[in-house]
């Protein structure tokens, strides 16, 4: 059986035709690796050089209009338990110094209404730390599950978009002398593979402190004159046709000769976009329908290598085994409440990071939304079907088209857009994500990490469930939505429960 922990109240001519099946199958070994991406080789550099752009993608900006619906906002909430409280100074000093290296800590979002480019990221000239870092007593018993429900409401509350992004709260006075972090960040600064790495700004690979140097200069606020402004819209937009052409013009040479090859690729893509931006006008689920602003938050805990013996069982990776055991307690869970469903619509992001773009910040995913069967009996067969059908979702020809086709819509006005993504989202029953961890200790002005969770955004869905490994553990952070889910101490033991079913076939 898994040795799961729920930490509840305590816690993608013949010499052309072969040219392109080699091209397919390459394809193919790449989707298969960025679905299972824990753990890492070994364990990141303490330095990584990040790129940043001045303004948001089409597809960030998108995310960042649609929070007209405040049921869509990108929330990415995180708590780090700690073996103990840090110095407050040294924290402090740390957060500061991360804060000067990593521009998306001192940058805001500046958009103009009027402007044809997206908006552009912008040092903040009233910047001030003491807002960022908080510190914070616990109440109650000084259990994690208090640490959750201090977490909850801080995920709920909107951001300030008149500063940066971004929020970290030290919480001291957990029993046995233990504290935690919580990282509360905006999905437009980066996605969770570009978390890791900006983490590594703020957490050490050993329990050594950084000497206490002085720190490097704060980051000019210069603000463009309107002029400037216009011409740097003009200048992006025109860099951003120019790619598109390109990226055009590559795929055309690329292609099959053939006009009629051609025009059936040409076919296929668009069927494929027209798949991705299908409302959904309701969940299919008969039981989780209501959505509303309430959140609740729980955790479970797996060991990695039980979790991944079970997936080579069924012939598959780490993500197979997770997808299946969430798919499998949420099934318990419509049973317990006489509810029995089939099929349910699965949100997943398809990680588009390659090795030209590993280290830049923003978003580098496309979101897939397709039904999943949730009432397959045998594990093994429950974790290849899903599979090849999440194999699929990658292999949509459309997922290259997510970002021009941002581009059109971000244009169109506010409302529409919030309108037609709110359609799309909210018929979405579950979110998985599988973010890699690191696979070494981390730790934090000298204090280890104990573990680690993250909560992705429900963005409209019922539940959202986020995989994040660090050492040899699974941690899955569980998002959901209180009025879909009003029972959530039942929703987690279903889970639980559909876990165990899934490591039970691991031997």
């Amino acid at each position: 059986g898994a040795q799961n922990q729920a930490k509840q109240s305590q816690a993608k001519k013949k010499p052309a035709k072969k040219q392109q099946a080699k091209k397919q199958q390459a394809k193919t070994k790449q989707a298969e690796k960025a679905a299972d991406p824990t753990p890492l080789a070994a364990a990141p550099p303490p330095e990584v050089d990040l790129s940043y752009e001045d303004r948001m993608s089409d597809s960030d900006n998108l995310m960042w209009v649609i929070e007209r619906n405040p049921m869509l906002r990108s929330t990415i909430t995180s708590i780090v338990f700690l073996e103990r409280a840090p110095d407050r100074d040294q924290l402090y000093w740390r957060i500061d110094r991360a804060s000067r290296r990593i521009p998306r800590l001192r940058q805001r979002v500046v958009a103009n209404p009027m402007s044809i480019a997206p908006p552009r990221w912008e040092f903040d000239a009233n910047f001030n730390l003491a807002f960022h870092l908080r510190w914070s007593s616990l109440g109650g018993t000084g259990t994690e599950r208090d640490v959750l429900d201090l977490a909850q409401p801080i995920a709920m509350q909107g951001f300030d978009r008149a500063r940066p992004l971004w929020e970290f709260t030290l919480v001291e006075g957990m029993e046995d002398d233990g504290a935690a972090f919580i990282i509360k960040m905006h999905h437009a600064i980066t996605d969770g593979v570009g978390a890791i790495k900006m983490a590594l700004e703020t957490f050490s690979l050993d329990d050594k402190l950084l000497p206490r140097e002085d720190l490097p200069p704060e980051p000019e606020a210069r603000i463009l004159t309107q002029s400037e402004r216009v011409v740097d819209a003009i200048t992006h937009e025109t860099r951003q046709q120019i790619d598109t052409a390109r990226k055009a013009l590559t795929a055309l040479r690329n292609s099959e000769a053939d006009p009629a090859d051609l025009a059936r690729q040409l076919g296929a893509t668009a069927a494929s976009t027209g798949r991705l931006l299908q409302p959904a006008l309701s969940p299919m689920s008969p039981l989780m329908k209501e959505r509303s602003l309430g959140l609740h938050f729980d955790m479970l805990t797996i060991d990695l290598a039980e979790l991944k013996a079970a997936a080579r069982a069924a012939g598959g990776k780490l993500n197979d085994a997770f997808v299946a055991g969430i798919c499998r307690g949420i099934s318990r869970y419509h049973d317990h409440h006489e509810r029995p469903v089939g099929e349910l619509r699965m949100g997943m992001p398809i990680n588009t990071r390659s090795s030209e773009t590993e280290n830049q910040t923003g978003n580098q995913f496309t979101p897939a939304r397709f039904p999943v069967p949730v009432d397959i009996e045998d594990p093994i067969e429950h974790m290849q079907a899903l599979r090849s059908l999440v194999r699929q979702a990658r292999d949509e020809p459309g997922q290259s088209m997510v970002e021009p086709m941002a581009g059109v819509l971000r244009r169109l006005p506010k409302v529409i857009t919030t309108n037609m993504f709110s359609l799309m989202l909210t018929g979405v029953d579950f979110l998985s994500s599988n973010v890699p961890g690191v696979p070494v200790p981390l730790y934090l002005e000298g204090v280890p990490v104990t573990s680690q969770y993250a909560f992705g955004p429900l963005s409209g869905a019922a539940v959202n469930c986020t995989l994040l490994s660090y050492v040899d553990q699974v941690h899955i952070g569980i998002n959901v939505d209180t009025a879909a889910v009003p029972d959530a101490e039942v929703f987690l033991d279903c889970l639980r429960q559909g876990f165990d079913e899934v490591v039970s076939v691991a031997g």
